[in-house]
């Protein structure tokens, strides 16, 4: 029992003695298992090639999947911007979900609503919970913009944003002129990337006040796409801000998921309103991911009339990219605390270099942050023999098999649309050194023993990733050290056995 005095962590509570009588009595009278022997033989067959024909032949099931649902990524665009109150049309418990996965992630609360659908709504539509559920956003929490999504449930029933928000205003639930900008955002449908290009594309198109015609300022717009790392967005603000460059980034949630103890309030920082509503007036916009933002692309390139460019400033040539394209629209050369990040970062990858070179990995996360990370890889002589994306949008295979034809190494694979449970039969029958994943990768640590690097979204079980950078010089800087520590870590462990292999057990590497 816990005391005051004796106040131990549930990993010693539970292997108390009276812990352990209830978790053998519960195996005995309710789990209904198979003997050890069983057990072990199955799992032992799940480890084979013949098991792997049959895992991947699998279609009707997902296991452990490497993706999020679309309005996770809605409630992250509206978090972007300033006093915005994401609001999420459907059951309460699916908000709860999205607010849990960002919380435990930024380990910072995440503001964000429902209008708590039930039975009755699904039944008769969600009609009543948008007018009564708009009306005591609006009062209670006094946001300068509601942004509304939709879950499973509002979208097998068919409801309409568009006729509920008007119902909404003409009920008097919102003022006319308040900016309440929805996008339709299935749950059972693509992915959170998905959800975050829906709620983008939505938020410009109706909050902008720009015409086709209107001239275009010197000015340049950021989107940054389905960002975990809040030290990536004030990289690449940094970045710019080199340069002197006017700018706006849309969708900044950097201040959001990273308020200073003692300081909380319910929105922080976030693009300005205004400024959303003018972004059509710049004469470029970059996507920082572009496989998380085609539509809202689109949009800036057909509707607005503006310059497009894809740049994904991850590793060493993808910062380059992104560098020289920020100099190039500005006119300016580029500065030399630019220049000295890049001779760092270039001198960490040549002390790096012999550790890495060779070492096969194997890698899974969103499309972009795979074609950065990959890149990354190969500049550094590694082998990426695993490259899994659950949620990989159409062309991104293809530029993956192009980008891992640019490595030496043979037998490089490219995995577009499988889970986690596949993952494990890759990892079985063509073993990796070391694999670079979420957090649902420690299951996979577990089975395989290959080393896990936590790099992407979610991480749960580590606490402060989320706020260095993956992005710019600095960026790359910190994704070599994660992984080649690893990499020496690992080189300690295997080399520790005393008068058996600490011939190499060495204090300098």
């Amino acid at each position: 029992m816990q005391t005051i005095e004796n106040i131990v962590t549930g990993k010693d509570l539970f292997l108390r003695p009276e812990y352990q009588e209830i978790f053998t009595q519960k195996r005995a009278e309710f789990e209904g298992m198979p003997s050890c022997d069983e057990v072990a033989k199955v799992a032992d067959w799940t480890k084979s090639w013949e098991y792997r024909e049959k895992n991947l032949a699998r279609e009707a099931i997902t296991i452990n999947a490497a993706k999020a649902c679309q309005p996770l990524g809605a409630v992250m665009v509206a978090l972007g911007f300033e006093n915005t109150m994401p609001y999420v049309h459907g059951s309460h418990g699916c908000v709860a979900y999205f607010r849990s996965y960002f919380t435990r992630h930024f380990k910072e609360p995440t503001p964000c609503v429902s209008d708590s659908m039930t039975e009755d709504a699904a039944v008769f539509g969600g009609l009543q919970n948008m007018i009564d559920g708009l009306a005591n956003c609006y009062a209670m929490y006094k946001p300068e913009m509601i942004a509304v999504s939709t879950t499973c449930m509002a979208e097998v029933i068919g409801d309409d944003l568009q006729a509920f928000v008007e119902n909404a205003r003409s009920a008097g639930s919102i003022p006319a002129d308040y900016p309440v900008p929805y996008a339709n955002t299935p749950s059972f449908k693509g992915s959170h990337i998905t959800g975050y290009d829906n709620m983008m594309y939505s938020i410009i198109t109706q909050l902008s006040n720009v015409s086709q015609s209107a001239d275009k300022k010197d000015r340049i717009n950021i989107i940054p796409g389905f960002e975990p790392y809040i030290g990536s967005l004030r990289e690449v603000k940094e970045i710019v801000e080199a340069f002197g460059a006017d700018y706006i980034m849309l969708g900044d949630h950097s201040e959001q998921w990273d308020m200073p103890a003692g300081k909380y309030q319910m929105f922080s920082g976030g693009t300005k309103l205004d400024d959303a509503r003018d972004a059509g007036a710049s004469k470029v916009t970059i996507t920082l991911q572009k496989y998380t933002t085609p539509r809202t692309m689109k949009a800036f390139a057909k509707k607005f009339k503006q310059e497009t460019l894809e740049l994904n400033p991850i590793g060493l040539a993808g910062t380059d990219a992104f560098v020289s394209a920020i100099s190039k629209l500005t006119g300016k050369s580029v500065p030399q605390k630019l220049k000295d990040e890049r001779g760092r970062l270039v001198d960490a990858m040549q002390d790096s270099y012999p550790y890495m070179h060779g070492k096969s990995f194997a890698i899974w996360g969103d499309p972009d942050f795979l074609i950065g990370a990959v890149s990354f890889l190969i500049e550094m002589g590694a082998e990426p023999k695993h490259v899994l994306c659950h949620n990989a949008p159409d062309g991104w295979e293809e530029e993956m098999k192009a980008l891992l034809a640019t490595s030496p190494a043979k037998d490089l694979h490219v995995w577009a649309g499988k889970d986690l449970w596949h993952m494990r039969s890759f990892l079985f029958t063509e073993p990796v050194d070391f694999m670079i994943g979420n957090t649902y990768g420690k299951e996979l640590e577990r089975d395989t023993g290959i080393p896990l690097i936590r790099v992407g979204f979610p991480i749960f079980d580590r606490h402060h990733l989320h706020r260095y950078s993956i992005s710019g010089y600095k960026g790359a800087l910190n994704l070599l050290t994660w992984i080649v520590n690893k990499v020496l870590d690992k080189m300690d462990e295997d080399t520790k056995q005393i008068a058996k292999t600490d011939f190499f057990f060495d204090a300098v590497r």
